[in-house]
């Protein structure tokens, strides 16, 4: 190209000979073509030429990070984008208060979340200008302000989709206000609010989804589908996910010596600080460790890449031609070809199985098979118990008996709700909360299915709720109520209490009549559970 090209204008022929000089010449001839006046008999005119440069930038940012890995470059490779869109700043004093709060963020956040907080300050400030010009500091600013931004938020749409804003995009773009007022407050200038203008119930409600795992049937064909991929990077990214819990960006970030063995010889895998900035150590599998091993003994000596949460140059294990594999190709394309082999697609011709899924179904496992709740976090990473008590509500088989027993075909029952249950009298919606809440309707002897628009539960307390409902489990607890009762009544007798007689006899015959509807004895043998349950107490 204009009498200067890479290889032919210096007559290399070995790949090896190759250094930044000659990338760096070749890449101001190609800036310097488009001036050059046989432009057009090549590419038709220097327009389209123009549009071409890129495309040839591209091959010169690829070769660079081939040899950066053969060891002929000295220049370490760094992901290109193109600079954002520049955006209007918010009045200078509004302004000032975000450039002092985002440089107080870069010290302890990344670059993607800082750009997130910037982004959501400005659609606040260009609010702000648009509905209160008058507004020139932010301590102008009011509460009132921001709950009317908030409201605003609820009407908003998504330009690119014509749709409402996602509850996880209202819930992100207010939760950074509430960072912001809360850390401006307490700089004490006369330029900021004197105290934060939200507080944690202002913040929309994070909708609490319940895990989507893998039902056994799809997941042994998956599996199958999974294990005749013909990429070995693809491959061994799900076989990780499936039996290691780690997240997708945790595994594409898994170091080239993640894997070691525990003194009985279980592989042992060192996930990286992901989400929680953590690392952690979890056993693996012996086909997923089988699979790793398979990657790494292909490989040849490299050099690695700079992380970008630590900082550290580290050695990857799914890099293929020295380019750091990404998502789409290490879980997209894969799982796509598996979910078309096994017939799992949307009509959309969407994969329904996500690399998501794989986690969700460990920790459902996990939770099934008995494991304690720290196992439980600590495989997945978890920093709460809330997040992993999700698994053990999912997966609990006495709150699955206790439904069956209740709303099971032939299930035996009592109770003034029973007769309605059994007749098939109940609405779909009720029926739909049941099924939803029922672990949490559970009282000392029974169940109370009342909705809850209905008001607030009396069945503890009278056992005549209307939706009251109790079964044979409940037996042995119903025997030990009447004794507890008779025992008050005696005492009641004693003290002269005509009224409490009457409660405590009133209860016993409400007692006797359900274990009476169950065909249970009023007086017979405790369960098992709740003989344990007695020698716990004492």
């Amino acid at each position: 190209m204009g009498g200067e090209p890479l290889v032919l204008g210096t007559g290399l022929r070995d790949p090896a000979s190759l250094q930044d000089t000659c990338l760096d010449d070749f890449a101001v001839v190609i800036e310097r073509f488009a001036t050059h006046p046989d432009v057009a008999a090549f590419y038709g005119s220097a327009a389209r030429y123009r549009a071409a440069i890129r495309v040839y930038q591209t091959y010169v940012r690829e070769l660079r990070t081939v040899l950066y890995h053969r060891g002929q470059s000295e220049v370490e490779p760094v992901r290109q984008t193109p600079p954002p869109a520049p955006k209007a700043p918010a009045k200078p004093a509004l302004q000032g208060v975000i450039d002092r709060f985002l440089a107080e963020r870069r010290l302890t956040l990344e670059a993607a979340s800082v750009a997130h907080n910037a982004e959501h300050l400005r659609r606040f400030t260009s609010w702000l200008a648009e509905r209160h010009p008058q507004i020139e500091t932010f301590a102008a600013v009011t509460r009132d302000h921001v709950l009317a931004f908030a409201a605003e938020l609820h009407r908003a749409v998504n330009p690119r989709t014509g749709q409402p804003l996602a509850a996880q995009t209202k819930l992100s773009i207010m939760a950074s206000l509430a960072v912001f007022f809360r850390q401006i407050a307490g700089w004490g200038t006369p330029d900021v609010p004197v105290a934060p203008l939200l507080g944690p119930g202002d913040l929309p409600k994070r909708p609490q989804h319940v895990p989507r795992y893998i039902p056994d049937h799809e997941l042994a064909p998956i599996m199958e589908a999974v294990r005749g991929l013909d990429c070995p990077y693809g491959r061994t990214a799900l076989l990780v996910a499936r039996w290691s819990g780690a997240r997708r960006d945790e595994i594409r970030r898994l170091a080239f010596d993640c894997l070691d063995t525990y003194p009985d010889g279980t592989a042992r895998l060192r996930i990286p600080a992901g989400k929680t900035y953590r690392e952690r150590c979890v056993p693996l599998n012996a086909e997923a460790a089988a699979a790793i091993r398979a990657l790494q003994a292909g490989r040849g000596v490299e050099r690695g890449f700079r992380d970008r949460k630590t900082g550290v140059v580290t050695r990857y294990l799914f890099v293929r031609r020295g380019k750091h594999l990404a998502d789409f190709s290490l879980f997209v394309v894969p799982l796509l070809t598996v979910c078309v082999q096994v017939g799992l697609l949307t009509a959309e011709e969407e994969a329904t199985v996500t690399a998501h899924r794989f986690r969700h179904t460990v920790g459902k496992q996990l939770a099934e098979r008995g494991a304690k709740l720290r196992t439980i976090m600590s495989i997945l990473g978890h920093t709460s118990a809330t997040m992993s008590m999700v698994y053990a509500y999912i997966s609990d088989p006495e709150v699955l008996r206790d439904y069956q027993a209740v709303l099971g075909p032939g299930a035996t029952i009592a109770g003034p709700f029973a007769d309605r249950l059994r007749a098939g009298e109940v609405s779909a919606t009720t029926v739909e909360w049941i099924k939803t809440n029922f672990f949490k309707t559970e009282l000392e002897l029974g169940h109370c299915l009342r909705l809850p628009q209905e008001g607030p539960c009396e069945c503890d307390l009278y056992l005549t709720c209307a939706k009251f409902v109790t079964t044979p489990a409940y037996a042995p607890r119903l025997r030990r109520r009447r004794q507890c009762e008779l025992t008050l009544i005696e005492d009641a007798t004693t003290r002269g209490w005509t009224r409490e007689v009457e409660r405590h006899r009133g209860i016993v015959r409400r007692i006797e009549q359900l274990l009476a509807e169950m065909s249970e004895p009023v007086d017979g043998p405790d369960s098992d559970a709740e003989r344990q349950e007695r020698a716990n107490g004492a």
